[in-house]
């Protein structure tokens, strides 16, 4: 073993200082997104400037597969610390001991959050809604209802649909003369989930099936369908690349995606700071102007002017004949209506 006198051992000690500042300076945290429209927003509002303060953000794209972050958390083996899930994740994640519990004196005021914000395991990032588009070079008579959804002989030609029992069931219901409020109470019964189903068998031989978010508006664009269920957002995008898609708000299903920390990282203190800023007015609001997503963060508003504001699904008017998606419904039932959805998808 090579002993180094007292100065030397000083001189390579401050090198070896020098030598990890910068790793220490470029700290990383992995935050995963659903990509596309949402996560090119997320990366002007939150990402680009949370890179500033020294630690780099690496961005991961994903489908909202649950089954990745439960294998990392049971092999101990964490490459992800931040995920943004879907409402019904957030509360099974939770359930299962896959996020952490959320510190909210680090995240703010849960006074300035939307009561649907603020979970346990979650931290509520912006308000989405499932929405009826269609492309307006292609429809003459502009679809108002779900029922004018159903009516392929008033609008005849395909219809995209997401692939799964989530909010179709809804739709179906709607569809069939359920008014939004009603929708969950009648879903809840054994009649009410079969009238949901034979409502579908109608439209079946007319539905074209997508997964991912970024579908909707390339089929209604290339004339694969003339009206699908969509993420508003993906629209809004749409439409500033200036595609002629309109959206009709009436029975609309909104919602809430939120921030959760993955169980066990080791950087657990960085994901809260990240989600922290993330959470404040000023970040929420540049989002709000890259996307037709609402802010959960409600001093956010202020900051938005009227264009904006009329955009979301939060407005007033579009907000009028909105669903709120239920998380207990979906917890609570969601697994046998999702076997059951893929049995029938599947006939």
């Amino acid at each position: 073993m090579i002993r180094l006198s007292r100065p030397v051992r000083a001189v390579a000690l401050a090198a070896a200082g020098l030598l990890a500042l910068p790793a220490f300076a470029q700290s990383q945290l992995t935050v995963v997104n659903f990509g596309g429209a949402n996560g090119a927003a997320q990366k002007k509002a939150y990402v680009e400037p949370f890179n500033k303060t020294g630690t780099q953000i690496v961005s991961v794209e994903y489908n909202g597969e649950q089954a990745k972050i439960k294998a990392m958390v049971e092999t101990k083996k964490i490459s992800w610390d931040v995920v943004e899930v879907e409402s019904p994740d957030v509360a099974r994640g939770c359930d299962e001991g896959l996020f952490e519990k959320i510190d909210w004196s680090k995240v703010g005021h849960k006074a300035d959050f939307m009561p649907a914000a603020i979970h346990e395991c979650g931290v509520g990032i912006f308000v989405w809604s499932t929405v009826m588009a269609y492309n307006g070079d292609k429809i003459k008579t502009a679809p108002k209802t779900w029922a004018d959804f159903w009516d392929t002989k008033k609008i005849p030609g395909k219809r995209g649909m997401r692939k799964g029992a989530r909010y179709n069931l809804e739709f179906a219901l709607m569809a069939d003369g359920v008014k939004p409020a009603d929708v969950y109470k009648v879903l809840a019964t054994q009649e009410g989930a079969d009238r949901a189903f034979k409502k579908m068998s109608e439209l079946k031989a007319n539905i074209q099936w997508w997964e991912a978010g970024a579908q909707p508006p390339q089929f209604l664009v290339a004339g694969d369908v003339v009206m699908a269920t969509a993420f508003n957002g993906r629209i809004d995008a749409a439409q500033r690349e200036g595609k002629n898609l309109q959206v009709a708000w009436t029975g609309g299903i909104y919602d809430l995606d939120y921030w959760t920390v993955v169980k066990g990282t080791p950087n657990k203190d960085a994901a809260m700071k990240f989600i922290a800023f993330a959470s404040t007015p000023e970040a929420q609001a540049v989002y709000a102007q890259n996307i037709a997503y609402g802010p959960t963060n409600k001093k956010a508003l202020a900051k938005l002017d009227a264009k904006t504001l009329s955009g979301l699904p939060t407005a007033p008017a579009n907000a009028k004949d909105a669903l709120q998606f239920s998380i207990g419904f979906w917890a609570d039932q969601g697994e046998a209506l999702e076997k059951r959805f893929a049995a029938w998808a599947a006939q």
